[in-house]
């Protein structure tokens, strides 16, 4: 039976200040803020969107057959989440790295690295999970400690934040494209609002990545 997300929000309401990770990916990024990371962006740990229903997959969607609307819409977000480090990043502010690239590591050892180094920031990957969010998102997954952080599971991890965001409703035409990237930004802070600044700026140095327009067109040519 497909899970739901039920997420409710009444009027304009920012998401409650939760434990945040320091540092940047990108030396010229600030701190941290109370839910994101960086101005690189990361993901923070619940998506906080007003009502709709979205359903999440029931399994695994192989990266190499998901829409070319979709895996351009994550290339997007990775741009302005990861840089060139891509699957392979880690936040720069870490002083004690993982012991190999991430996306060659398990998920075991990850958290392990992540226990092992308290008091540094941990955003890994291209979408750049926080230990909160990367915890949460693989409980929904069901994915145990042995399982590779590969390219494809990042990815899986991903798309249920983008199905929290409204990519269901975005595409159903039922929510506005405008909508669902105020949506996007408001879980990646390196994406813009039509103003052009994070919907984070001000937090600890928290900026976007990408102008209001590149954001924009990049959107409107992979949909």
């Amino acid at each position: 039976m497909a899970r739901y997300v039920l997420i409710f929000l009444w009027g304009l309401l920012l998401p409650s200040a939760v434990a945040a990770q320091n540092g940047s990916l990108f030396v010229s990024q600030g701190g941290a803020s109370v839910l994101v990371s960086t101005s690189a962006g990361s993901l923070f740990q619940r998506a906080s969107v007003p009502g709709f229903l979205t359903p999440l997959p029931e399994g695994d969607v192989p990266s190499g057959t998901l829409p070319a609307s979709v895996s351009g819409l994550l290339d997007l977000i990775a741009l302005a989440e990861a840089g060139p480090a891509g699957y392979n990043a880690v936040q720069h502010g870490a002083r004690v790295r993982p012991a190999g690239a991430p996306s060659d590591m398990s998920l075991g050892e990850i958290f392990d690295w992540i226990t092992a180094t308290p008091g540094q920031p941990h955003a890994i990957g291209r979408y750049q999970f926080i230990p909160a969010t990367l915890r949460r998102l693989v409980g929904i997954k069901g994915y145990g400690r042995e399982v590779r952080f590969s390219p494809d599971v990042q990815d899986q991890l991903a798309l249920i934040l983008l199905q929290e965001a409204g990519l269901e409703a975005f595409q159903s035409h039922t929510l506005p494209r405008r909508a669902f990237m105020k949506n996007l930004a408001r879980i990646w802070a390196g994406l813009p609002l039509p103003s052009g600044r994070s919907y984070y700026a001000g937090y600890a140095g928290n900026k976007a990545t990408m102008s209001y327009a590149r954001f924009e067109a990049g959107v409107r040519a992979v949909f």
